[in-house]
């Protein structure tokens, strides 16, 4: 009986501290750097691969918002303390564009091997957030009008390249979704100031460069 009841005390006490670090990481992001973060909707307890919205084919489980939908995105700590508080293990959804960073996203081995063609050129990259099927680079806010010029004045670009902008958002390190938990690829630096982050032109030249230069064919996912 002693033993069940540490075993109990020792799963309760990590389930507890993972709470806390969802907590503490939404706040770090939303009021230490001003990014916009909101509540995801959890993945379906009968299945993780599944999600709890309605949408029985949604593509990304557990990592998008539902309720409350995207505009709730915010900074304040009031909110943001009684949202993880009411729902400690909720996924921490991050609103790109305007004044928060945006990211450009592709699949994971395809982002892998770009990482290591970039780090060879010596190329200065910010945080890098990694889920098990996709890497996003996270990038400075861009319009859509400075992104459609940028697509445009290039010859090819991936299709496998997606862009999370005004409008857009991503899941952020350490949520658990229904295709696993989301780490950091590239660690912010640790501090209280914001992480830096590249323009937007710089990462997409780089990542196209690399991924033509290396051989890789990114797969349409």
């Amino acid at each position: 009986m002693r033993e069940i009841l540490g075993r109990r005390r020792r799963l309760l006490s990590r389930r507890n501290n993972g709470r806390t670090e969802m907590l503490k990481s939404a706040l770090t992001f939303a009021t230490e750097w001003q990014w916009p973060v909101l509540p995801g909707v959890a993945a379906d307890p009968q299945g993780r691969a599944r999600c709890g919205c309605p949408d029985p084919e949604c593509t990304v489980p557990g990592a998008h918002p539902f309720d409350p939908g995207l505009l709730a995105a915010t900074t304040d700590e009031r909110m943001v303390r009684w949202w993880w508080t009411n729902r400690p293990t909720a996924p921490i959804v991050l609103a790109t564009g305007e004044t928060a960073p945006c990211a450009v996203s592709l699949p994971a081995l395809a982002a892998a091997r770009a990482l290591a063609a970039l780090d060879r050129q010596g190329m200065r990259l910010g945080p890098v957030v990694a889920a098990p099927t996709r890497w996003a680079i996270l990038v400075a806010p861009y319009s859509l009008e400075q992104l459609g010029e940028l697509l445009y004045a290039k010859d090819y670009v991936p299709g496998s390249l997606r862009f999370h902008g005004e409008g857009g958002y991503i899941a952020l390190p350490p949520s658990g979704t229904g295709q696993g938990q989301i780490r950091w690829e590239r660690a912010p630096l640790p501090g209280s100031a914001a992480p830096w982050v590249p323009d937007v032109e710089a990462v997409v030249d780089a990542v196209v460069e690399a991924l033509t230069r290396t051989g890789v064919s990114a797969p349409e996912l």
